[in-house]
């Protein structure tokens, strides 16, 4: 791993461990365990920092959902594994899943990490929401507004399992990505 990478690592676990607005740089240079120099060598500011550790997140998220996704598969096969894939990434990259699911939502990202959105993965989840919508399958409402309320069932459930309050097992992803088609489908 390169000092860049500990310098990203090291805020992302800190502000996991701390919140956001509690990290300071004298912190990220003592958990990278790196110099103010090396760490001002590859980022100018903290939010610049803060900005490259949401774009990899978003990144490796965006990844992560489109796994083994196979384009050519039935319109519910797609919805399903795009939110199954979701949930998974949330399972293993905890950290990743929660900051983004935050950050997203702050009044202090640019508008180029705000278009994000505009990527491959959400291209295509919008894609799958418009075809559905257009076969009479999906409720005919913007699809951004359908994505975020799928979303929004998929981040609720992680963050329950976080804090332990069930076990996420197959029988429970299972039982998500039907209220997730529920929560949509006419």
């Amino acid at each position: 791993m390169g000092k860049r990478e500990d310098i990203t690592d090291a805020t992302l676990d800190l502000i996991d461990e701390l919140g956001l607005q509690s990290v300071t740089i004298a912190q990220i240079l003592k958990k990278a365990k790196v110099g103010s120099g090396t760490l001002f060598n590859y980022f100018r500011t903290k939010d610049e920092l803060v900005h490259e550790v949401y774009r990899l997140a978003r990144n490796k998220m965006g990844y992560s959902l489109l796994e083994g996704y196979d384009s050519t598969a039935s319109l519910y096969e797609r919805f399903t594994s795009l939110h199954r894939n979701r949930i998974r990434f949330g399972m293993k990259y905890r950290k990743e899943f929660l900051f983004s699911d935050s950050y997203s939502f702050s009044p202090y990202i640019p508008p180029e990490l705000r278009n994000m959105d505009e990527s491959g993965e959400i291209q295509e989840i919008m894609s799958v929401l418009s075809e559905g919508q257009k076969q009479g399958l999906i409720r005919d409402m913007d699809a951004k507004l359908c994505h975020q309320i799928t979303y929004g069932i998929v981040a609720s459930v992680l963050k329950g399992y976080y804090i332990q309050k069930y076990e996420l097992d197959e029988k429970r992803e299972k039982e998500t990505l039907e209220a997730c088609w529920k929560a949509i489908k006419l």
